[in-house]
């Protein structure tokens, strides 16, 4: 069976582990072949070149949109890459040949870099597009240094293993990115040599541009539809759970053993991403199953995602949600039958490239929920002088999400339970599919709103 597996960035920084349990386990040499890996940069190296996903802290690329001494800061970010590379000498990395590379392709990137300098300083060409292509070049080079360093330990360990590299840094083909990762993937014999891709692809309509920094897993999905993989397996650092370990405990956080894409869908969309959505589609579409393991536990069978999978037994599978979003209500009292109203709301929303989590209306009031972000507040300050009366509060989400809710008796469970805890649902949502019941409560309770439901929906069934 041949599968394409992604190790993220987190399990990438422990890869004596990963060597051990993902990659070896116990197989013998032979039976490491079949298997494509699409390797994610170690932790932290992509903040440090762009920026922090989660804080916004800038990094190398902030440093080139802003004109100072990126050329420095690239030195320094190649001082913590061979730091890096000295946690794996031990497990058979070259660290004179590692080092070699690493600082070529950062000498290539400040090439490129330097020549994007004077094209810009000359007014000729879109600013946009330029430094597009500079967040393409840095993000590249950390997936192209975990995965070169991963075929250098793989081989010095016997393991036959080929170096697939999607950042396209040696030639100027103009490819699109299923160009590339066709050429690249043509006429090798799967069954005799263990790839391992850069999650990063290069191509003519750049992979950042729709996706940004869910570009590697759109790179492991175009992988597994070209090769016609059997199944797709993502490596992270935790089970796919029924509630958060970090909030409910790990002792009361229960291992999802199957889900469908419907409710991994669910789950981006609150910010808690299986696999992205965008890469979702494509291998749902072609019918292959996407299944989650931890890399710290591989005896575990994981959570496997298909298309077509249901509950058989009705039960709510996951507790999830977000204490960083902001609920905002427009009340107008001429809002009653008036056609359009919300559409332009819609439109003003569009023209921010905001989009919402929740809607809920009434005859005179529609309520939303979106991401807390600095750009959403910059709409809503416009979006106030257009309105009769706009209410902005912060505000979490709390979703119990499952296959098979459709059924009475949990809705009422759940508002029970939040009730019990003296947690006031302020908005609710559930759409016919109902797959999803949606709380919006004070942001200060999100944590005892998830252990709350966690306890009455899925520890109940034990």
């Amino acid at each position: 069976m041949l599968t394409v597996e992604k190790i993220g960035g987190t399990s990438m920084s422990k890869f004596e582990d990963c060597l051990r349990n993902v990659i070896c386990g116990k197989r013998s040499v032979d039976e490491m072949y079949n298997r494509i890996f699409v390797v994610s940069a170690y932790g932290n190296v992509t903040n440090w070149l762009l920026e922090h996903k989660k804080t916004g802290e800038p990094g190398i690329y902030t440093r080139f949109l802003n004109n100072e001494d990126y050329e420095t800061a690239l030195d320094v970010l190649c001082g913590r890459l061979l730091e890096i590379n000295g946690r794996f000498e031990s497990i058979g990395l070259n660290l004179g040949e590692a080092e070699s590379f690493i600082t070529f392709r950062i000498k290539q990137a400040k090439n490129y870099l330097s020549s994007m300098y004077s094209v810009l300083a000359s007014g000729y060409v879109d600013r946009s597009n330029i430094l597009l292509a500079a967040r393409e070049i840095l993000a590249s080079i950390g997936e192209a240094h975990s995965a070169w360093n991963t075929i250098n330990i793989l081989n010095n360990n016997g393991i036959d293993a080929t170096f697939i590299d999607l950042c396209g840094f040696n030639d100027s083909e103009p490819l699109t990115i299923d160009e590339r990762i066709h050429k690249a993937f043509d006429n090798i014999d799967f069954s005799k040599t263990l790839c391992v891709a850069t999650g990063y692809t290069k191509g003519t309509e750049g992979i950042m541009r729709a996706f940004d920094r869910g570009y590697s897993e759109v790179t492991f999905s175009k992988i597994t539809i070209e090769v016609k993989a059997e199944e797709a397996v993502i490596h992270k650092e935790f089970h796919l759970s029924s509630a958060d370990p970090n909030i409910v405990g790990l002792e009361k956080s229960i291992p999802v053993c199957n889900t469908n894409y419907v409710i991994a869908d669910q789950l981006a969309d609150v910010g808690m991403e299986a696999i992205h959505p965008k890469a979702a589609k494509p291998l749902e579409l072609a019918r292959v199953k996407i299944r989650i393991k931890n890399t710290f536990e591989p005896e575990h069978p994981g959570t496997l995602i298909s298309g077509e999978y249901i509950s058989p037994e009705p039960k709510v599978e996951i507790v999830s949600g977000t204490d960083k979003v902001i609920a905002f209500e427009i009340h107008d009292p001429l809002m009653v039958g008036e056609v359009g109203y919300d559409l332009r709301v819609m439109e003003h929303m569009k023209h921010h490239n905001v989009s919402y989590i929740l809607k809920s209306t009434n005859a005179n009031s529609i309520t939303m929920v979106v991401w807390d972000k600095p750009y959403v507040h910059r709409m809503l300050e416009e979006l106030d002088r257009k309105v009769y009366r706009l209410t902005i509060r912060s505000a979490a989400i709390v979703c119990a999400m499952g296959s098979n809710i459709a059924l009475p008796g949990f809705l009422a469970r759940a508002s029970g339970a939040l009730a019990a805890r003296g947690i006031n649902i302020e908005c609710f949502g559930q759409s016919l599919k109902q797959v999803n019941m949606q709380f919006v409560i004070e942001r200060e309770r999100y944590a005892d709103a998830v252990i709350a439901l966690n306890d009455e929906l899925c520890l109940s069934r034990r």
